[in-house]
């Protein structure tokens, strides 16, 4: 066998070797992520599941640290400020393309935008006529949101001027144009549906581990592939040279 140490063979043994290498770090990545994503899920599901309380009292609760309010079910009173609405665009519900009906709720306490569900693409003034929120002071229920961030590749949204639709809810910027400092967070609204629009947004789906597993179990198989192989190889190569 001393044919396996030749140059070209100690070369292909140190490429397959840095192949299965990472390859076995690739999924025992994954399964990393697999994990972090696990833990995410159930601090997220516990946080959902606690009972709801008043928005004013979490925000001071949680000092700066508004991420730890993801998830968690809140109630504001207030009254709905339609002619102050933004339309998130790009939203699809059943199949079907519209927006998210953003809407800001004031009250004693403060304001807080609130995400009160979908809309058609044929509806995209504001205030929305056909889904227009009830009158005078109101209680709602819903799960907290953080404000949503501009990816890399992101369409962009004008830094200026009053602005009907927005590609996100980005709280900051839709503060500019309403009269008060509006909550760091958002509500996603709660509740029974009701005939007519907008269509609620779904509850969170907080189970949902992703493709880690799948990932490394394609990576694994990676590897075993190339080992296999790599061990046929040399096999037939020995036959060859006996």
């Amino acid at each position: 066998m001393r044919w396996l140490l030749a140059p070209r063979w100690i070369v292909a043994h140190i490429v397959v070797l840095i192949l299965v290498v990472v390859f076995v770090s690739l999924g025992l990545w994954q399964l990393r992520r697999l994990e972090e994503r696990r833990l995410t899920n159930t601090v997220s599901q516990a946080r959902f599941e606690e009972d709801a309380v008043d928005i004013a009292g979490l925000l001071d609760a949680s000092g700066e640290d508004v991420d730890s309010l993801e998830h968690r079910r809140a109630t504001a009173t207030g009254t709905f400020q339609p002619e102050h609405e933004v339309l998130i665009r790009s939203q699809v519900e059943q199949g079907v393309a519209g927006f998210h009906v953003i809407t800001p709720l004031v009250g004693e306490w403060g304001a807080i935008l609130v995400n009160r569900g979908w809309v058609p693409l044929g509806l995209d003034e504001v205030p929305v006529d056909e889904a227009l929120p009830p009158e005078g002071e109101v209680t709602i229920e819903g799960w907290v949101r953080p404000t949503q961030i501009r990816g890399a590749l992101g369409p962009l949204d004008p830094p200026q001027g009053r602005l009907i639709a927005m590609n996100r809810v980005d709280i900051e910027r839709i503060e500019q144009q309403v009269p008060w400092d509006l909550a760091p967070v958002y509500l996603v609204l709660l509740g029974e549906q009701v005939d007519g629009q907008p269509i609620l947004v779904p509850a969170p789906v907080l189970d949902d581990e992703g493709p880690h597993l799948a990932y490394a179990i394609q990576w694994f198989s990676f590897a075993l592939v190339g080992i296999v192989g790599y061990a046929m190889l040399i096999r037939r190569s020995s036959r060859r040279s006996a």
